[in-house]
């Protein structure tokens, strides 16, 4: 492993254990509650998927006609990374992106996934990030975090692009939440069923086969300019700052519920 991937990682590692000790984790004790966190965090799912595209748009040819471009190594690792992200499977075997079963498991759980579609469709429909924000109506600890992945993107270099997926994105999941994912399943397989096959999968695939992709790609396209390093490593902490803006968001949604109603009760 290049050195530099120690340095990053030695670098991001306060604030990173800062987020997986967040107490929103610990407040995920109610199938209510995961909803609530579910409605926020499914925004992180999806503009880890405009990420993942940009980087593959960055690094493969996608348009016709067909030329090879950069190099064939990183082409086989982003596009080992998409092919598991854009076409899983399920718990019954049936081909899904990430995203996709994510949506499944809000509606098994009862989350309302109105927001994000909507966004999603103001997105596309405008091409105005800020537009599409205030007519879906996005809280702000989440209009912060996703405007800074696309903020990310329009960098439009490789290198921010790969570390930031790679560093800023995964490997965030505690042991703790995991745990309590599995006792809310023991209490109500028929709301969390799904949810915890999603984040078992995560661990499974993205937590070990994708990250070592990842991390190899991010090597490869930072090799040894320093000036790269550097860059990568500011947005990288940042995108970890903007993680936590949008737990601190999502621990304030439950808490401002759990004021206003007995839902938790």
């Amino acid at each position: 492993m290049h050195p530099r991937i120690t340095q990053l990682q030695e670098k991001i590692e306060p604030i990173r254990k800062s987020i997986i000790a967040h107490p929103l984790y610990a407040n995920m004790d109610h199938p209510d509650k995961l909803a609530i966190f579910m409605q926020h965090h499914v925004f992180a799912v999806w503009d880890f998927m405009s990420l993942l595209k940009s980087l593959q748009n960055k690094l493969t040819c996608t348009s016709v006609p067909w030329v090879p471009v950069g190099d064939a190594e990183n082409r086989f690792l982003i596009n080992e990374i998409v092919v598991g992200e854009e076409s899983d499977v399920d718990e019954s075997g049936n081909r899904v992106s990430h995203f996709e079963l994510y949506l499944k498991a809000m509606y098994q759980c009862g989350a309302n996934s109105d927001g994000v579609k909507e966004f999603i469709t103001q997105f596309i429909e405008t091409g105005d990030i800020e537009l599409s924000f205030e007519l879906a109506k996005v809280p702000e600890g989440i209009r912060s975090f996703v405007r800074f992945t696309f903020d990310v993107i329009k960098q439009n270099k490789a290198h921010v692009l790969a570390s930031v997926f790679t560093f800023g994105r995964e490997d965030l999941i505690p042991d703790m939440f995991m745990s309590m994912v599995r006792d809310l399943h023991q209490q109500w397989p028929e709301k969390i069923s799904t949810f915890r096959y999603y984040l078992e999968r995560h661990i499974e695939v993205d937590g070990d086969h994708h990250s070592q992709l990842a991390l190899k790609m991010v090597e490869n396209l930072c090799g040894n300019n320093e000036a790269y390093w550097n860059e990568s490593e500011h947005f990288v902490i940042e995108s970890l700052k903007q993680r936590k803006i949008l737990w601190d968001a999502t621990l304030q949604a439950v808490e401002n519920k759990l004021q206003s109603t007995n839902a938790y009760a």
